[in-house]
C-alpha cells in the first residue's frame, strides 16, 4: 500500500519507464556484476523507491513493510515444511516413498507421477507449502533415477502452480468469482477442466524437455543426505500418513469455512474459531513436524538430541532462500507502493475488447508492472466487474472469466515476483536458468488456460 498522506504525480508513462529501467538494473546486478541476490534486490528496491517519488521519511517503513509481509507468509511455511521434509529425509521415509512410485509407475513414469501426487495435494494446499512438503520425494527420486532435478521438479512445482492458479479454494479464484459473481462450484468444475491438460502440456512434458537442457544436480537445500542408510526406514502407509496430515487439516480448514458460508455452522462459535486454527496452514504444518519428530525420530530409536540436531539443521540451508524470497517480496511492494499499478489500472480500464481478453489483458500488465498474481487478479476483476455485471453472462460464462483473469494473473512470473526466487533457490537455479525454464513455463501456463477458458466461454 502506498503511504499514507502522500499522492503520485507520475504518471502511467515514466512509472512503467522507471518499473523497467529498475528490473534491467536487478538483472545486471545479478548476472553480470554477480551481486548477491539479497543485497541487489535490497538496492534496486531502495532506488527505485526514491526514483519513484516516495517520500523518503516513507522509505524505509515501505521496504521494511514489504519485507516484512512477504516474511510472514513465506518463512513460516518454508521453515516448517523444511524442518518436516529433513524428517522424511533422515528418517529414509523419502527414499521408501521415491522406491515405491517407480516401482508402481516405472522409471519413465516417474515424473508424471510425481505431478499426479502434487495436482492431489495441490487441491487444499497453498503453493509454497505443498511445494516443501514434496521436496523430499522429489529429490530422493532423482537421486535414485539420475539426470536433472528439473525433469522431476518442474512437472511437481508445474502442479501446484496450475492447481493454485485455477482451482478454487485458493484464494485468487475465490477472490475473483465473489466480485464477478461467478458460482464457485462451477470455477471449480472447469477451473480443473484448464487446470489438468495445462499442467499436462506446460508443467510435465515441458519438465521433460527441460530436464534434458538443463541438467542440474540435486540441490542440498534439505541437508546433506548421509551416505549410510538408516537401518529402520518407516513403512510407506507411516510416511504417506504425515504427508497428507497437514493436508487433511488445512481441508478440514476449507471445508468449514464452506458449511459457515452455506450456514449450516455457526461461524462465531469458539469451537469453529479453534478448529479453523488448527487447519490453518503454519499450524497444520507445525502439527505435522511435530508427530514427524515422534513417529519418524523418537519412536523409532532415535535420541531427542539427534531429532533436535536434525531440525535444527533443515533450517541452515533454507536461510538464504527465506531471505530472499522476502527482498523479492519488498522489491514487489515498493512497486506496488509506487502506485504503478493505480495508473495502469486508469489506462487499462476502458480497453473496448471482449470482456474476456480484457480481464486477461489487464492482468497481464498488472503482473508483469508489479508482481503480486492476487493484486493482479483482484485489481483486473474489480476493474472489469461493471461489465460483467451488464453483460448478462451465465455462469459457464462467468466462470470462463473468472479463469481468464486468473491465467493472466501468473504471466510472466519475474524478479519482481517472490514465487521467482522460491523455485529459483530451492531447484538450485541461477537467475538465468530460472528466467529459462520458471518463467517460461508460468507463461505457458498463463496462455494455454487462457485459450481454455475462451474455448470455453465461445461455445457456452
Amino acid at each position: 500500500m502506498p503511504p499514507e498522506d502522500w499522492t503520485q504525480t507520475l504518471t502511467a508513462g515514466p512509472l512503467l519507464a522507471i518499473a523497467g529501467a529498475a528490473i534491467l538494473l536487478l538483472l545486471f546486478l545479478i548476472i553480470q556484476l554477480r551481486l548477491h541476490a539479497f543485497l541487489s534486490l535490497i538496492l534496486v528496491s531502495l532506488l527505485t523507491a526514491f526514483a519513484t517519488g516516495i517520500r523518503p521519511q516513507d522509505v524505509v517503513n515501505v521496504l521494511v513493510g514489504g519485507f516484512g509481509q512477504t516474511l510472514g507468509s513465506v518463512a513460516l511455511l518454508v521453515g516448517l515444511g523444511a524442518m518436516l521434509g529433513r524428517m522424511i529425509e533422515t528418517s529414509g521415509g523419502a527414499k521408501v516413498m521415491a522406491d515405491t512410485l517407480v516401482s508402481r509407475f516405472g522409471e519413465k513414469r516417474a515424473p508424471f507421477a510425481l505431478g499426479v501426487a502434487s495436482l492431489a495435494f495441490g487441491f487444499p494446499i497453498f503453493f509454497d507449502a505443498g511445494l516443501v512438503v514434496m521436496l523430499p520425494i522429489v529429490f530422493a527420486v532423482a537421486r535414485r533415477l539420475g539426470g536433472s532435478v528439473l525433469t522431476y521438479g518442474l512437472p511437481a512445482a508445474g502442479a501446484f502452480s496450475v492447481m493454485h492458479i485455477f482451482v478454487p479454494p485458493h484464494p485468487g479464484p475465490v477472490a475473483a468469482s465473489e466480485l464477478l459473481g461467478a458460482d464457485p462450484g462451477m470455477v471449480i468444475i472447469l477451473g480443473l477442466v484448464v487446470a489438468i491438460p495445462t499442467w499436462y502440456l506446460t508443467a510435465y512434458l515441458f519438465g521433460l524437455w527441460a530436464g534434458g537442457r538443463w541438467v542440474l544436480p540435486v540441490p542440498e537445500i534439505l541437508g546433506r543426505v548421509d551416505d549410510d542408510p538408516p537401518t529402520n526406514p518407516p513403512g510407506v502407509g507411516t510416511v504417506t500418513a504425515i504427508l497428507m496430515l497437514p493436508l487433511m487439516l488445512i481441508f478440514m480448514n476449507t471445508g468449514l469455512d464452506t458449511l459457515r458460508a452455506a450456514g449450516v455452522v455457526d461461524g462465531e462459535s469458539t469451537a469453529f474459531h479453534l478448529a479453523r486454527a488448527i487447519g490453518s496452514t503454519p499450524v497444520a504444518l507445525l502439527i505435522a513436524v511435530l508427530v514427524a519428530a515422534l513417529v519418524l525420530g523418537r519412536l523409532r530409536g532415535r535420541d531427542k538430541t539427534v531429532v533436535e540436531k536434525l531440525l535444527d539443521s533443515a533450517l541452515g540451508p533454507v536461510a538464504s532462500v527465506i531471505l530472499i524470497t522476502g527482498a523479492g517480496g519488498m522489491f514487489g511492494a515498493v512497486l506496488r507502493a509506487s502506485g504503478i499499478g493505480d495508473a495502469l489500472a486508469d489506462v487499462l480500464g476502458d480497453l473496448g475488447m471482449p470482456v474476456i481478453a480484457a480481464g486477461f489483458l489487464i492482468a497481464t500488465i498488472l503482473r508483469i508492472a508489479q508482481g503480486s498474481a492476487t493484486v493482479a487478479l483482484i485489481t483486473a476483476a474489480g476493474l472489469i466487474e461493471p461489465a460483467v455485471s451488464a453483460g448478462g453472462f451465465n455462469m459457464v460464462e462467468l466462470a470462463a472469466i473468472v479463469l481468464a483473469v486468473a491465467a493472466g494473473s501468473v504471466m510472466v512470473s519475474h524478479v519482481n515476483d517472490s514465487g521467482f526466487w522460491l523455485v529459483g533457490r530451492f531447484f538450485g537455479m541461477d537467475v538465468k536458468t530460472t528466467l529459462k525454464t520458471w518463467t517460461v513455463m508460468e507463461t505457458a501456463i498463463g496462455l494455454m488456460g487462457f485459450g481454455i477458458a475462451a474455448v470455453v466461454f465461445a461455445i457456452a
